[in-house]
């Protein structure tokens, strides 16, 4: 049951070294364990519906539609490839100012949201209708959701004003006249660098954003051994 909504401590994510690395922050891997870190973020009431969730109880309702294991990845599949590919078109061209990547960066921020939140209730409901246990396991991944999901969202925030430091740095490294020291970065290059960090950044997200439906499709995996070929 640990298996669903389990993630990579966010410190520790593939997004948060990213940005280590380009905005040059020391981000230090916490001592805590995942389940403690956990802890800290549950208030008793978040308690008490996990509890009743892993009872039996539901703490919400789930539809009880029913799809196959098939469908399910199929589905996730288009969602991600739908979103990477959005992530992938360059709908900046060649803004010298950060703010319309700003914007990019949130329409990208809310299409993830927007396309990954119903996909992970789909998926949900279809472990609902497997079994009572899979139903169970579906409650404490509403549960979870419900927890993390306004810290996430506080925590994703801030990724934007990281990228305009970035982008403010590489601005200015890419104006360098010839006689300053080399600083790895060519003049009218900076900007192609820009973007093509900003889209690492945002397909990191992605990632991130996708663990738990991740979780949730391999516990029906799990569940449909007919599903493999």
């Amino acid at each position: 049951m640990a298996q669903v909504s389990q993630r990579t401590g966010f410190n520790g994510s593939a997004l948060i070294r990213l940005l280590s690395r380009l905005t040059d922050i020391d981000v230090r891997e916490s001592r805590q364990s995942t389940a403690a870190q956990l802890s800290q973020w549950f208030g008793w009431t978040d308690a008490i519906s996990l509890s009743a969730a892993l009872d039996g109880s539901p703490v919400t309702a789930i539809s009880s539609a029913r799809a196959s294991g098939r469908t399910e990845e199929g589905e996730c599949h288009r969602v991600r490839t739908a979103l990477a590919k959005a992530i992938a078109k360059d709908a900046v061209d060649t803004a010298t100012d950060f703010t319309p990547y700003r914007r990019h960066h949130l329409a990208q921020q809310q299409a993830m949201e927007t396309g990954i939140g119903p996909l992970r209730g789909r998926l949900r409901a279809a472990l609902a209708a497997r079994s009572p246990a899979m139903a169970r396991l579906a409650s404490v991944d509403v549960v979870m959701e419900q927890v993390l999901a306004a810290r996430e969202r506080s925590l994703l925030s801030t990724v934007p004003a990281l990228l305009e430091k970035h982008f403010k740095r590489l601005q200015q490294a890419g104006q360098t006249t010839p006689d300053e020291p080399d600083n790895g970065v060519q003049p009218g290059e900076w900007l192609d660098v820009f973007r093509k960090d900003i889209r690492l950044v945002l397909l990191a997200e992605l990632g991130f954003r996708f663990q738990p439906v991740e979780g949730l499709l391999e516990a029906l995996r799990t569940r449909q051994p007919e599903c493999h070929e």
